[in-house]
This record gives structure tokens, C-alpha cells and sequence, in this order.
């Protein structure tokens, strides 16, 4: 079965193009033909995804092949999948396009997007999200999304080799106003620990850093479900998380991690001072942490389903 997948990146430490990656090589060694098609574009805000979509449209346009099945990882990428022929189109978003558009360009940007993108998601034969939050936001709008979690690989972690745990928390993720890195910036004086950043590092120095770390902080403003948390709860590493889009689908308060409000810098400076000096909770998140994504993510669970998508 010969299947191309279509995605702005395939590197990183987290974000969809990752994910796009790592399916793709599952398919490989279960005889999948997966082609991944790279695309360049202009690094600019209100530039990269339309100059990826214009470059990746002409590029399609090019490509006479007619595939089993075409594969968009997000919004921007339908545009290109629209040209593409195959038997079957699937289109993957990792949230909300319209409401992560609104919340990171202009007005007038968004109302575009907000116009077109119910046009957009009818380009596809099947739409697919991995988090129930996003499937019921969409429902809303009369769209049809299949549930299908993004799982994770625990072959990858066997060649991530940390040093002694060190008196820091970790911030992994774009550098980006969505993802709240601001708001750790503003309150790091406050805490009783470094932070460290991984913005630009590749996934092994990520997960490096993470595994040196003591705790994992995500205080995005807008979010889907962060693969960096469940790869932090393999790690056994406790997480710290704003409750807000398909975060509490992973996180438990109390249970599986720590749940703050979204912009409450108080509140996170309190959260994360108090589990720095309590290492009987840090102990019993990470152990159900541990429990919970190996129960619930891992690819023995899921593989069936990722198949059955481009076979069905």
C-alpha cells in the first residue's frame, strides 16, 4: 500500500510532524509504503504556514503518482492533499485550527480562517484527532473526527542516557505565546529551582533533559494533548499542567500529575515549590503516571487502529 503523508515538519522534540514521523515508521515494519513529502517555507509569523501551502500546492500539482491513500497532519497541509491524488484522503489535527489561529494572528487572518476551515475539513474522506477534546469542539460545528491517540514508541527511550538528577524543572515545547513560556519566564525568580528550556533541541537531548529533571511544566494557554507529557510520565517524571484543552485527558489532578488554571502565575509558583520538597507526591505521580501511559498509549494497544485507517 503506497501512502504519502503530508506535514510542515518531521522533526522536533514535540508537535504533530513528530508524531506524522513516528506513525510512519511504525507503518514501514508492518509493509507499509509511507512517502513523506518535504516542503519548504518562508520562517516568518503569517508567512510559514501559507508560504507552506503555496510551495507544497505547486509541488503536488508536479506529482502525477495516484496513491493508496493521502495523509494531511494538519490544517495548512489539506490545501496540498486537496491536489494529491488518492484513492483515500485523511486529515489529522492536533487541535482547534481556528481557535489556535485566533489566538496567534490578526483578525482579519482569523476570520478568514474561520470562513473556510468547515470547507477545509471536507476536503477529506476520514478526519482523525488525538484527543477527545478536540472531537467534541469540532462536533460542535457538525464535523465528524475518529478518536485515535497518538501513542508512544518505548523502543526510542532506550538510548536516553541522563546523568544524576539535577535541581531543575524542564519547559519543553515551542517558544511560542500559546504554549505560556512567557509565564514561566515572568515567575522563574520566584522559584525555588532553575528552569531549563528545550525550545530547539532534537528529541534525544529533550528527553535527556527531561530525565535529569525533577519536574515537567507545561503552562500552555491552548493545547491539545502534549506528547511531552506522556513522555515525561515514561520517564517517571512528574508533570505539572494548566487545565486546558485535552490535557485532563492525561492528567488526573493528584493522581497522574498536577492541574493549575491557565495564567495563574500564583498558583503555578505555589504548585511547583510545594512538589519540589515533597518527594512522597513526587513518587506516587510518577509511578501512576508510569502505569497509565503504558496501559493506555503504547503501540501494542493502538497499531491495529493506524492500520485500519488507510486499509478501511
Amino acid at each position: 500500500m503506497d501512502i504519502l503523508f503530508i506535514s510542515p515538519t518531521y522533526s522536533g522534540a514535540g508537535g504533530i510532524g513528530p508524531h506524522a514521523f513516528r506513525v510512519a515508521e511504525k507503518l514501514r515494519e508492518h509493509g507499509f509504503n509511507v512517502e513523506l513529502m518535504k516542503v519548504p517555507h518562508i520562517p516568518v509569523k503569517n508567512f510559514k504556514n501559507l508560504s507552506f501551502s503555496f510551495f507544497g500546492t505547486l509541488k503536488a500539482m508536479k506529482n502525477s503518482k495516484t496513491y493508496d491513500a493521502v495523509h494531511a497532519w494538519n490544517v495548512p497541509s489539506a490545501l496540498i492533499m486537496k491536489k494529491i491524488k488518492a484513492k483515500k484522503k485523511i486529515l489529522s489535527v492536533h487541535g482547534v485550527y481556528s481557535k489556535q489561529v485566533s489566538m496567534l494572528h490578526s483578525k482579519i487572518t482569523s476570520s478568514i480562517v474561520n470562513s473556510k476551515e468547515s470547507q477545509v475539513l471536507d476536503w477529506a474522506d476520514k478526519l482523525t484527532t488525538d484527543s477527545k477534546f478536540v472531537q467534541s469542539e469540532y462536533a460542535k460545528l457538525g464535523k465528524i473526527f475518529e478518536y485515535i491517540p497518538a501513542p508512544l514508541d518505548s523502543k526510542k527511550f532506550k538510548n536516553i542516557n541522563a546523568s544524576e538528577k539535577k535541581n531543575q524543572i524542564v519547559y519543553v515545547g515551542r517558544d511560542s505565546f500559546e504554549k505560556g513560556i512567557d509565564i514561566l519566564r515572568n515567575i522563574e525568580s520566584e522559584l525555588n529551582t532553575s528552569v531549563k528550556y528545550c525550545t530547539d533541541l532534537d528529541w534525544n537531548e529533550a528527553m535527556k533533559t527531561v530525565k535529569e529533571s525533577k519536574i515537567l511544566v507545561v503552562p500552555s494557554r491552548t493545547e491539545s494533548i502534549p506528547q511531552v507529557i506522556k513522555e515525561a510520565f515514561f520517564l517517571k517524571i512528574p508533570v505539572i499542567a494548566t487545565n486546558v484543552g485535552g490535557i485532563p485527558e492525561l492528567i488526573s489532578d493528584n493522581e497522574t500529575g498536577l492541574l493549575v488554571e491557565s495564567e495563574n502565575p500564583e498558583q503555578l509558583i505555589d504548585k511547583i515549590n510545594k512538589l519540589l520538597d515533597d518527594d512522597q507526591t513526587q513518587n506516587k505521580l510518577a509511578k501512576n503516571a508510569f502505569e497509565f501511559i503504558n496501559k493506555n498509549f503504547s503501540w501494542d494497544v493502538l497499531i491495529e487502529r493506524y492500520m485500519n485507517l488507510y486499509k478501511s
